[in-house]
């Protein structure tokens, strides 16, 4: 008992600031992400790249992150949390700068970097919100949700300014190497503060009888968390919600554009999509416990992209509303399924399990939101059909939101 004890204090938190740094990191798991939406016209310009080709360079996040989140795991067993998320950060640096002064290969390879290394985070970020807010969970949640959406807006408003002002979409893009070092520095201040606590339990951590228990544990937990039908609901959500944001993430400036919006404006409705999501994540944990289930969260989260959806088909000249109801319903979703991850773990080693799959498995299937979406606009030469198969997508995750709101009795 006492060596499970000594184990966990391996990725013990400080306490008062250090323990909010967590936010800081969450600020930079979508900025080099959502940079690319605005400028992505530009770059299909510049490369003689087709909507097709486009479509594919925004799947590649979500494509590597349902390859890397299985293998998080195994990486924070190997190193810790801890060292884990700072070679996250400096890895979402070198991505970035890959991605913009690599040439057209550094345009695969460094997304491929940066999105492998967002994928340590979206793990990772969900496991120390538990253990270190385990008697907030839900608002610790929305307030880390809350830094990931404000940092996707932030980046999705400047992306395209900052390419006319610097003179083109790569060094706009290579801007966002920048605050992940930042916060990489704090983040190694944080683990010397806490040394003492990993130099005292290395010894248990490394002892042969200790790896043994953990190796025979892992498996256990991992065959536990797999046969559970709600790892599946869980997955399935993370996937819809995924796929509603990335798609419009990376397609609301085309669409705002073809019914004649200019570069600038369509950046704007960008912005409302993503940065009202702050406040709807912020809100939505009032909701997680109606009647002693998430029902009421995930669906309230749920129908307002189903509306948007609608609404683009129908009335697409009022895409700055739709926009708005798009975005109160991506940072609720993302709320609620990132906490549905922390509340269906019944500890930290179900957790880091179910965060990996449901993460993995939910991102492979939001991959093909923006991929296809691509895909469609180039088959069709228009929007209306792509939408039509976004709108579908969007109630689907209103029926699996009923579904997953149940607790398991399982």
């Amino acid at each position: 008992m006492n060596s499970k004890r000594n184990m966990l204090a391996y990725d013990r938190s400080s306490t008062g600031l250090w323990v909010a740094l967590i936010f800081l990191v969450s600020l930079n798991l979508r900025p080099a992400i959502a940079a690319v939406g605005p400028v992505l016209a530009q770059m299909g310009t510049d490369l003689a790249w087709g909507e097709g080709v486009q479509g594919v360079l925004t799947a590649i996040p979500l494509i590597a992150f349902a390859a890397v989140s299985p293998l998080v795991t195994f990486l924070a067993r190997r190193i810790g949390i801890d060292m884990s998320i700072l070679l996250a950060l400096l890895c979402i640096a070198a991505g970035d700068a890959i991605r913009s002064f690599g040439g057209g290969v550094g345009i695969w390879l460094g997304t491929v970097v940066f999105a492998s290394a967002i994928a340590v985070g979206n793990v990772l970020v969900p496991v120390i919100v538990k253990r270190d807010y385990a008697g907030h969970v839900a608002m610790a949640t929305g307030v880390y949700s809350g830094c990931i959406t404000a940092g996707s807006a932030t980046a999705g408003l400047l992306s395209a300014p900052l390419a006319q002002m610097w003179g083109g979409w790569r060094a706009s893009l290579a801007f966002w190497s920048v605050p992940p070092l930042v916060v990489a520095v704090l983040w190694a201040l944080r683990i010397l503060h806490n040394r003492k606590i990993v130099v005292a339990s290395a010894a248990v951590r490394n002892s042969p009888s200790a790896q043994s228990a953990r190796s025979q544990s892992s498996r256990g937990v991992f065959a536990r968390v797999l046969r559970r039908p709600m790892t599946w609901y869980v997955t399935a959500f993370m996937g819809l919600q995924s796929s509603a944001f990335y798609t419009m993430s990376n397609w609301m400036p085309s669409i705002s554009a073809s019914i004649g919006y200019d570069a600038s404006t369509a950046g704007v409705h960008l912005f409302i999509f993503q940065g009202i999501g702050i406040f709807s994540g912020l809100l939505i944990p009032k909701l997680m416990n109606v009647r002693g289930n998430q029902v009421c969260a995930a669906l309230t989260a749920s129908a307002p992209m189903f509306i948007a959806g609608l609404g683009m088909l129908l009335l697409p000249h009022l895409m700055p509303v739709w926009a708005f109801v798009g975005g109160c319903a991506q940072g609720a979703s993302l709320v609620v399924a990132l906490a549905l991850i922390a509340l269906r773990g019944r500890d930290s080693a179900e957790t880091v399990v179910l965060s990996g799959v449901a993460q993995s498995f939910g991102y492979l299937i939001a991959s093909l939101g923006p991929l296809m979406f691509g895909v469609l606009v180039q088959a069709t030469g228009g929007h209306h059909v792509p939408l039509m198969v976004f709108t579908f997508v969007a109630f689907l995750q209103c029926v699996v939101a009923v579904i997953v709101g149940r607790p398991s009795k399982m």
